[in-house]
């Protein structure tokens, strides 16, 4: 038989595994929009618990828990600060503008991460009637275009110090909390005093087949399910998939050391490639690196897919590896072998 496709594209090609699916089978399920659903009253319950908010709203799609948490926390006119890579302003389709009527501040992070004195520099005099007031700052933690970079607590704290100062709001973009928490040995429960809300997703690192928890206040949470509907984002028997986020909450948050591990170990094997002319530090479980301009990005990538391998274009001369629960020690081995017999032009 021929070997299995290695699929580093993302973490969200991940398929349920056979214990997943069996407590999906039996979960029990009501009416969602009415809220009576018991499986997705507990996923709910369960992960606004663990980051220490008191309520949480289970969504279709992080892109959905992010744009309902920025609608619900501005105004059409006010401004939102993020980093110019945030997935939030790069990858939502103009989420912010279309959803919220909303302008963007974009600021040049570190790999993602935002400090403190930038976002306090980035504030706006609230009373010059030619700026929109802003309103919200928003974090993405790991950060995607950031290669999987950590935020330190420390960082957190002091941002968090700044908005509070200023009367903001603070959103924390978690579609890959869990890595971070898991590479930084930071405590989910610590995050709550820090973040008005946080999005959660489930169906990345954690495996499951769909869906993001949008945690905060019970206030900002209500208000959030009604622009959920809105959105056409209320579910009916939706317990289904929220068991699955509950089997991945309990089993499958440890497990993704190995995810970094492998992804470490990809890093140090391009770093060792003559064509790769950068690899950005592997934190967590996304290897972003840049091809040397002899080794055109369509070619690696096409002697990648003949080896059986997709890969992700990340830009010029850019590629993305993402490491997930689908992808083993084999297939690890299999890709290490592909990038040492990648053609080299003389």
């Amino acid at each position: 038989m021929p070997a299995p496709i290695i699929d580093l594209r993302s973490d969200t090609v991940t398929r349920p595994t056979p214990a997943m699916l069996e407590a999906m089978f039996h979960a029990r399920v009501g009416d969602d929009v009415y809220e009576e659903d018991p499986t997705v009253r507990e996923l709910e319950e369960t992960a606004a618990a663990r980051f220490g908010l008191e309520a949480g709203l289970f969504c279709p799609s992080g892109t959905m828990t992010n744009q309902i948490a920025i609608k619900a926390q501005t105004e059409p006119m006010t401004e939102v600060i993020c980093d110019q890579t945030a997935h939030i302003y790069l990858w939502e389709v103009g989420g912010i503008a279309f959803n919220s009527g909303a302008s963007v501040a974009l600021l040049p992070g570190d790999r993602g991460r935002l400090s403190a004195a930038q976002v306090e520099a980035a504030i706006r005099d609230k009373n010059n009637v030619h700026y929109p007031p802003t309103r919200l700052v928003c974090l993405e933690n790991t950060s995607n275009r950031g290669g999987g970079s950590c935020y330190s607590l420390e960082s957190i704290q002091e941002i968090a110090e700044v908005t509070r100062r200023h009367g903001l709001k603070l959103h924390l973009d978690g579609a890959r909390v869990f890595n971070a928490l898991v590479a930084t040995g930071q405590k989910a429960e610590e995050y709550g005093q820090y973040f008005d809300s946080i999005s959660v997703c489930l169906s990345k690192g954690l495996g499951t087949p769909v869906g993001s928890v949008l945690l905060g206040s019970k206030e900002l949470i209500q208000k959030s399910r009604r622009i959920r509907k809105a959105l056409g984002g209320g579910m009916r028997q939706a317990g289904y998939l929220a068991a699955a986020g509950l089997y991945a909450l309990e089993h499958n948050v440890n497990r993704l050391a190995d995810d970094h591990r492998r992804a470490q170990q990809l890093s140090a094997t391009l770093a060792a490639q003559p064509y790769v002319a950068k690899v950005l530090p592997a934190e967590t479980n996304l290897v972003i690196f840049r091809l040397a301009d002899e080794v055109p990005e369509t070619a690696f990538l096409r002697h990648l897919d003949e080896q059986g391998i997709r890969a992700s274009s990340f830009g010029p001369q850019m590629v993305r590896f993402v490491t997930h629960l689908d992808f083993d020690d084999a297939m690890l081995q299999r890709v290490e072998a592909a990038l040492a017999a990648m053609p080299v032009p003389a």
